[in-house]
This record gives structure tokens, C-alpha cells and sequence, in this order.
């Protein structure tokens, strides 16, 4: 039996209604947060993002910047789940701005003055960075926590104006600095100890006296739209496997009685 025109016309529209009609079957996206981690953290960060999502099939996407950086982007985009910059002092400036919640913390952030190899400025102590002469290469004291940690050292010792003459660089993350002590763009710098991994860079370590180590913290942002995941991201970074992580990657972790003056 033939159908006429008006009739198949019918049939057409009748099968693209119940097609427009019908529930699409859509995969479900991965479940996801938003991490704002300091740039000096980044290896173990990375690892531990793969290793948690390995574990929970919650996929971590990483904003690595200095601290003061990610500070400002929170603040402007109230976007984003978890926040661990490179020490306290910073995670106090976000609380205070009402950008994250009570922290957890995971291990210490422990600067070490960082020489060329063979030590041919014969650097011993911060006194002698104000040396006549020397490069030196600094985080910034507005963007990363050991160039704000650095300045309070060099003012307590009095030689912060000699050693504004030696700066050559001052950088947005510690690792930057660390790039310009590799390429011997400077003589000497700060930096973690945590950044010294092979013999490109020689530590020489501050005394008690003058220690500014920081202690990492992490924690959830006040914005999160993802808190579950947000905070099982946050136990696992400050759990006994998280840590461990960090402790590969050069970190001492917390707690240490080592750095038990360490403020938090």
C-alpha cells in the first residue's frame, strides 16, 4: 500500500517529535575540583593529584602560582575548592579576606640559602649576601611567601639596604628562582630546601637564630560549590599517604620537633 505525500509528512513529523521529546542519555562528566597551590609545591602537588584521583576517580585541576597571586584570583572570581599556598602567613591573609576555612597542615616549607657549586663567593651566613659585588635572586616580597619571609630576616639583621643593591631578580614563585640559579644568572639565593634535589646548587643551612621556616597549610575555600570532594582532597593532602608524598619530594613533614617554634 502506497502513502500519499501528506501522509509520509505525518510520519516524518511524528518520529522527530518523539525524538525531540525523548531523554538523551548523556555521560556524566568526571567529578572535579579546582586546587589554588603555591608554585613551590607544584611536583608534590602533582603527584598527589594523580595519586588521589587514581583513588577516587575525582579529577584535580591545579592553578600553580605564587601565593600573593592565587590570593587575588580568589578574591576577584570566588571560583575554586581548595587552597595551599607556601606558608601560613598567607593562608592568614585569605581567612582574613574570608576566602577559606579553618586549614589542615601537612609539612614545612624550610629556606636554605642556595649557592653555585663549590661555594666561590665562600657564603656562609645571610650577613654575607650584602657581600659588594654578589647577584643575588629573591622571591617577591608581595607574591611568594619566602621573599615576605626573607625581607623580615634581612630587616631584623639590619643589612636590607645592601642587599637591595645585590638583588638582580626578583621573582614571582620560588621556582623561578631556582631557574636563575641553575642558569647562573645569580651567585646566590633563597630557597626551600625542598628545591635542591641534585648538584646544580649547593644549601647552606641558617642557624636556629635565624630560622623562617613556614609550615603548609591547606584547606577548603569559602565558595566551593564542591565541598565533599573539596574536603576529601583536603584529608588526603594532610593524611599519613599525603605527607609521605611531600616527604619524597624533600619536604619535612608535619609535625616535626625539629620545627616545633615554627609559628603556625
Amino acid at each position: 500500500m502506497k502513502l500519499r505525500l501528506h501522509e509520509i509528512t505525518g510520519v516524518l513529523f511524528c518520529f522527530l517529535l518523539v525524538m525531540m521529546t525523548a531523554p538523551v542519555c548523556i555521560a556524566d562528566e568526571p567529578a572535579s575540583i579546582f586546587v589554588y597551590s603555591g608554585a613551590g609545591l607544584k611536583a608534590a602537588m602533582t603527584e598527589i593529584g594523580n595519586t588521589f584521583e587514581n583513588e577516587t576517580g575525582i579529577v584535580v585541576e591545579y592553578n600553580y602560582a605564587g601565593s600573593g597571586t592565587l590570593i587575588t584570583q580568589m578574591e576577584l572570581t570566588k571560583k575554586g575548592d581548595v587552597f595551599i599556598p607556601g606558608g601560613t602567613p598567607d593562608y592568614a591573609i585569605a581567612e582574613n579576606k574570608s576566602l577559606v576555612l579553618d586549614p589542615q597542615y601537612v609539612a614545612y616549607h624550610v629556606p636554605v640559602i642556595a649557592v653555585q657549586p663549590g661555594n666561590p663567593f665562600d657564603i656562609t651566613s645571610v650577613e654575607d649576601l650584602a657581600k659588594d659585588g654578589l647577584k643575588l635572586a629573591l622571591g617577591d616580597i608581595n607574591a611568594t611567601a619566602i621573599g615576605r619571609q626573607g625581607q623580615k630576616l634581612f630587616d631584623k639583621l639590619g643589612i636590607a639596604d645592601a642587599i637591595d643593591k645585590n638583588v638582580v631578580l626578583r621573582a614571582p614563585t620560588i621556582n623561578e628562582v631556582s631557574t636563575a640559579m641553575k642558569m647562573k644568572q645569580a651567585d646566590a639565593c633563597l630557597i626551600t630546601i625542598d628545591q635542591i634535589k641534585s648538584d646544580d646548587l649547593e644549601a647552606v643551612q641558617l642557624p636556629a637564630d635565624e630560622s623562617i621556616a613556614l609550615v603548609v597549610p591547606i584547606g577548603i575555600t569559602t565558595f566551593t560549590t564542591k565541598q565533599d570532594n573539596a574536603q576529601k582532597f583536603v584529608d588526603f593532602v594532610s593524611s599519613d599517604e599525603g605527607k609521605a608524598i611531600f616527604k619524597k619530594h624533600g619536604f619535612p613533614i608535619y609535625p616535626d620537633p625539629l620545627y616545633a617554634n615554627v609559628k603556625l
